[in-house]
């Protein structure tokens, strides 16, 4: 069948034939990566372009950390103690790091609430607008209150930024694309967070102003040019499946593909994505917060939930205090963030790996085994800290385990959660559960940065490396939970999804677990030309 070059030609078509809607199912399942590559290359462009607007968010969140190692910094942001020495207080290094939390919740939730009624495009152009416009408090902040204020507005647009990509990723590409798409977001974060290092590890000797304001002023190269790039993006078809605008959809996936593909159909494209929207409508009808909680949507909601508040729980912030530990085991300062960029760049090459693993193994897999892996490091970890204050070979096997945490880290959990929650979620409700989720990333990250703050810091409960045995308690609980409660989405469709979810079917038993969608139905489906409310 060849594609049509008229994008009218469907505008009041009913019905559409269901045999068109799984043709283009069974079609997506049997493609191939390359074949979804040359297919979709400008879907895999647009995805990784908004996908880079985690970039920032990185930056400022390793920035902050590696900061506070910086003289000129404390100096200008701190407060002196008795002995003279100027630093930023726990309390004042928990306000900064929470501030930001705060502000991303208030973003998510705004997320929540007009990215279905304007979209994701136009919903991203505005909160890259606001960030540009917010990086000139950090720039020209006078004092750590005003630095406070600048964390608690950029971390709206951020809560912003934390969802929108992975949602539209996996709305754009095909089955076989959506795990290297989704999971790309991790490696966003990444390269911030590698940058934010490397910046300061050439700013980090400066005595004057500079050597913060430069690492600030950074910051701008990111929002003006993808807000450019993005005006000119497609919106996702599914989001005008859901509106009503069938003309729109087919104009939005004509941009997404190659128009070389003469195997490729968009109308039965469009009709898998109607007969995915009328099911999940039948199964539970409602696009409203509270139906993320009713029927089968209360388990796709635990399952988003909790998988991402197992980022948070699974002992990751302790690899933000590398440079930290470093200097405990009497590195000097700049040497530490010499090797803080080796660090990262081990989780450049852990998300790139990932990618291959999650091909043979699924997203459960590689979920559960990485935090058994990870369990094993913190207890390592912990056990080190035995070792008499003196030895300085301890500390630097502490800050090797720390090394190798963040490799296994971003091999395994960092990367699939932005698949697992991506593909879990009901495509109606996916925007909402998805920001549902990050909420409550965001607050356990919050108590999470305050207990870290304490059990780290001298002048508090002072227990070093001892902590990772904390972390290793909750790391072993998210292991628990997921053996038993987290499903394999690894090449099902939404609509096979939508019926697991809908049969009540173990979470071990996804992968294994035969449904049809079509099987039973007659031959059409009555398409609605509605649009969306609230």
């Amino acid at each position: 069948m060849t594609m049509s070059n008229n994008p009218d030609a469907m505008e009041g078509e009913k019905p559409r034939p269901l045999a068109e809607g799984k043709k283009a199912a069974r079609k997506e399942q049997s493609m191939t990566l390359w074949q979804a590559v040359r297919l979709y290359p400008k879907a895999v462009g647009w995805s990784v372009l908004l996908s880079s607007t985690l970039i920032m968010e990185g930056y400022d969140l390793a920035l902050l950390g590696s900061m506070y190692a910086s003289p000129a910094f404390n100096k200008k942001y701190g407060f002196q103690s008795a002995s003279g020495k100027w630093t930023v207080p726990a309390s004042w290094q928990s306000a900064l790091s929470n501030g930001a939390r705060v502000g991303e919740v208030i973003g998510l939730l705004i997320n929540g609430l007009i990215s279905e009624r304007l979209g994701y495009r136009w919903t991203m152009v505005s909160a890259l607008a606001a960030m540009n416009a917010i990086i000139f408090l950090f720039f020209f902040a006078v004092d750590i209150k005003m630095l406070l204020a600048a964390e608690i507005l950029a971390g709206i647009p951020w809560g912003i930024f934390q969802t929108l990509p992975a949602a539209y990723a996996s709305e754009v590409c095909p089955v076989v694309l959506r795990p290297y798409l989704t999971t790309f977001i991790n490696m966003c974060w990444v390269i911030g967070q590698f940058v934010a290092v490397g910046v300061n590890r050439g700013s980090i000797q400066r005595t004057d102003q500079w050597a913060y304001r430069i690492p600030f002023a950074v910051q701008w190269a990111w929002p003006l040019p993808i807000l450019i790039g993005i005006l000119f993006a497609p919106e996702s078809p599914w989001w005008h499946v859901r509106r009503g605008n069938l003309q729109g959809a087919k104009r939005a996936l004509q941009r997404l593909t190659s128009s070389n593909d003469p195997n490729f159909d968009p109308d039965e494209t469009i009709a898998m994505i109607q007969h995915t929207n009328e099911l999940e409508k039948a199964l539970a009808s409602g696009t409203k917060y509270t139906d993320c909680f009713k029927g089968t949507n209360l388990r796709r909601t635990e399952v988003v939930c909790v998988v991402w508040l197992v980022q948070t729980l699974c002992g990751q912030n302790l690899m933000g205090y590398f440079a930290y530990f470093c200097v405990q085991a009497g590195l000097p300062t700049v040497h530490s963030f010499d090797l803080s960029l080796a660090q990262y760049a081990l989780g450049f090459i852990g998300t790139a790996g990932s990618w291959f693993l999650m091909t043979y193994t699924g997203r459960r897999t590689l979920h559960v085994c990485g935090l058994a892996s990870l369990f094993t490091l913190l207890i390592i970890t912990g056990s080190l800290s035995f070792a008499p204050g003196d030895d300085s070979a301890a500390k630097w096997a502490i800050g090797a385990m720390l090394i190798i945490f963040t490799f296994c880290y971003d091999f395994t959990i960092g990367p699939v959660t932005y698949s697992l929650v991506s593909e879990l979620s009901s495509t109606r409700l996916k925007a909402k559960t998805i920001v549902l989720a990050r909420v409550g990333y965001n607050v356990s990250n919050i108590v999470v940065n305050v207990l870290t703050n304490y059990q780290l810091n001298s002048t508090a409960w002072n227990w070093g490396a001892r902590s990772a045995y904390f972390w290793a308690g909750t790391c072993l609980v998210c292991f628990v939970w997921s053996y038993f409660r987290l499903p394999e989405p690894k090449g099902r469709t939404y609509e096979e999804l939508d019926l697991l979810f809908e049969q009540g079917v173990s979470a071990r038993k996804f992968r294994e677990t035969v449904v049809d969608p079509y099987e039973g139905e007659e031959d059409h489906v009555e398409v609605r030309e509605e649009h969306h409310k609230d």
